[in-house]
């Protein structure tokens, strides 16, 4: 099978369902989005970081998959058997929360990102996830989508902010709070 169709040569693509939408559609946007997100969070497993991390960011790559096909639904009835987010998985990313949370010191100001290579990445990443949130939120006032999808992301950007500090703490990065002028 080659990877080149040439159907998307004229600036469309089919949804799951074979609806096709021109290339700009905000489904394309929206799932678009979440790849970009999943690559990002590819590049931060890619790095030296402790194995469970590692393991557990496969497992929001995994959930990732899962959005971005619900997301490739044409709003039409489907015969094939889409994978759905589920409360688990929203668990799964407060229960990570929660255990990192512990580890760090309490937080009472914006951090500025930055301060490691890893820990920018996780910042990049979260950035990129809350802007998926957003267009989920727009795609969600035209189609219907699963509110299980907003709770996910909104979730999945805080498991990130939460990431960029354990793994600062992890490399003895010293957090730089941000200190408005005035």
């Amino acid at each position: 099978m080659k990877i080149y169709t040439k159907t998307g040569d004229k600036g469309t693509t089919s949804l799951i369902g074979g609806t096709r939408v021109p290339k700009y559609d905000l489904r394309i946007e929206s799932y678009g989005t979440v790849d970009e997100l999943s690559a990002w969070i590819g590049l931060i497993r890619d790095q030296e970081i402790d194995t469970k991390i590692v393991n557990d960011l496969i497992e929001v790559q995994d959930r990732l998959f899962t959005i971005e096909s619900m997301l490739a639904c044409d709003t039409s009835p489907s015969k094939l058997q889409i994978p759905e987010i589920s409360n688990d998985d929203i668990f799964f990313l407060e229960d990570k929360i929660d255990t990192m949370t512990s580890e760090l010191p309490g937080l009472k100001s914006f951090l500025l990102s930055g301060g490691n290579t890893i820990v920018s990445y996780c910042h990049i990443a979260r950035t990129i996830c809350r802007r998926a949130e957003r267009l989920v939120i727009q795609l969600d006032e035209k189609y219907k989508t699963s509110p299980l999808v907003l709770t996910y992301l909104n979730r999945l950007s805080d498991y990130l902010f939460v990431l960029s500090r354990k793994i600062g703490k992890d490399n003895n990065v010293k957090e730089l709070l941000w200190k408005p002028r005035g």
